[in-house]
């Protein structure tokens, strides 16, 4: 018997069946769950399981699974018709558009990307750089090599690994996402000794320094945990100079620390919307993307700023700031030889907010700004949102944010300002 989370349960409409997994190197057994979703199956990890008592003390991943009906382990070959590099640049406007942005027929690949995109996760991903080198060959991005792909240890020595397999999959997710976006970028993934908040801060701290001495770059931190006093003490981690931080927002209603501190870019979800055909069809708000107004972070300058914003928030943070694909049903194409629960899949889809941490990190990478910190970039996106050109507003849809909110027009805690629009305003 475990017990589950009733704040992550209540966000979880549709639930049809629980699995157990391997146990989580955790104090207290966590198990994947999984539930039937329209023509498949979505797996929520050990690592992404929200547990209260965390707070404070660990984080988790914010990844969830799609598997659909038919999928084979080891499968040879991406599944047909979930968001590739191209797909999702012609969404976002990265590249040339595209009628239908048809991730099965288009080829167009961003060709942005310089300085750094840092990468923080926990344990050791043995298969990185064989993983990104496989992705790489499989979308036409540029092949890896020692000057465009580095593995560095927090800790200063290799860390073990996660016995479920979950945070290997956060990372392999988060390198594949980071190169796809800023194929001109060096990837750096900064492995943490574990996923207690000291080994992962101590790798922030890594990352933000190495950011620093590059001349400019973004971090990533695809992970979180709940809110919990004493958090603003953390402002300084990510206050690197020439460094842009971001952190996903949760894959459950609330917001979570890192994301809601005011050097941090909270990076929010939605949902990528196609026809049979896989033709692009809309964008909306994704049901379980995390976020919503901080206990204990002070509105910041940029949202106080903005009074159709400040008025949404009153005198504490909201997040998220901004958004991307999140939904494991619209997910993304991921390649992770690593086994997930004992079983190697190799070709996943996979969705979550962590996604959209690492994309945005790296579209704003490539925009090529490089503002001297998170608080300057967001001073730039918050002045610029109602720009239509460079943003697009995600008007519809509902997330679990504060008991249930939607969508609407212009800034909303379930997509923040939006979505990218191209690198302008950036």
């Amino acid at each position: 018997m475990f017990a589950i989370n009733l704040r992550w349960l209540a966000a979880m409409g549709g639930m049809s069946a629980l699995t157990c997994g391997t146990l989580y190197a955790a104090p207290l057994p966590v198990h994947e769950t999984s539930y039937a979703y329209r023509g498949g199956v979505v797996i929520i990890p050990a690592s992404s399981q929200y547990r209260s008592e965390d707070a404070g003390v660990r984080a988790h991943t914010h990844t969830r699974i799609f598997l659909p009906n038919g999928i084979r382990a080891q499968a040879s070959s991406p599944p047909v018709g979930y968001e590739t590099p191209a797909s999702l640049a012609c969404v976002y406007g990265f590249v040339k558009a595209v009628t239908g942005c048809n991730p099965t027929t288009v080829t167009t690949l961003p060709t942005g990307g310089s300085n750094l995109v840092l990468i923080v996760d926990a344990y050791d991903d043995p298969t990185a750089a064989n993983d990104l080198s496989v992705y790489s060959k499989e979308y036409g991005l540029p092949a890896i090599t020692n000057s465009n792909f580095e593995v560095v240890y927090a800790s200063g020595s290799k860390p073990g690994q996660d016995n479920t397999g979950g945070w290997e999959l956060e990372e392999s997710l988060d390198i594949e996402m980071a190169h796809a976006m800023a194929p001109g970028a060096k990837v750096i993934l900064v492995e943490a000794a574990s996923d207690s908040n000291a080994d992962l801060l101590k790798g922030v701290s890594v990352a933000a320094s190495m950011a620093a001495s590059a001349g400019g770059g973004e971090v990533s931190s695809s992970w979180g945990e709940g809110e919990f006093s004493g958090e603003t003490s953390y402002e300084s981690t990510f206050s690197g100079s020439n460094a842009v931080f971001f952190a996903s927002t949760g894959d459950s209603p609330g917001p979570e620390f890192p994301s809601v501190l005011q050097n941090v870019v909270g990076a929010g979800g939605t949902s990528i919307n196609r026809n049979g055909s896989h033709n692009f069809v809309s964008q909306t708000s994704w049901s379980d993307g995390g976020g919503g107004i901080s206990k204990y972070v002070s509105i910041p300058s940029y949202q106080a700023a903005e009074k159709k914003v400040a008025k949404i928030v009153g005198k504490f943070r909201g997040v998220p700031d901004f958004s991307f694909d999140a939904n494991p049903n619209t997910g993304v194409e991921v390649y992770d030889s690593t086994a997930y629960e004992g079983t190697v899949y190799d070709w996943l889809v996979v969705g979550g907010t962590s996604v959209a941490s690492p994309a945005l990190a790296a579209s704003i990478n490539s925009a090529g700004s490089f503002a001297s910190s998170t608080v300057a970039e967001l001073t730039t996106v918050y002045g610029d949102y109602t720009v239509k050109t460079d943003w697009t507003d995600i008007t519809s849809g509902g997330c679990d944010n504060k008991g249930g909110i939607d969508a609407k027009k212009g800034y909303d805690l379930c997509t923040g300002v939006g979505v990218p629009n191209g690198y302008a305003g950036k």
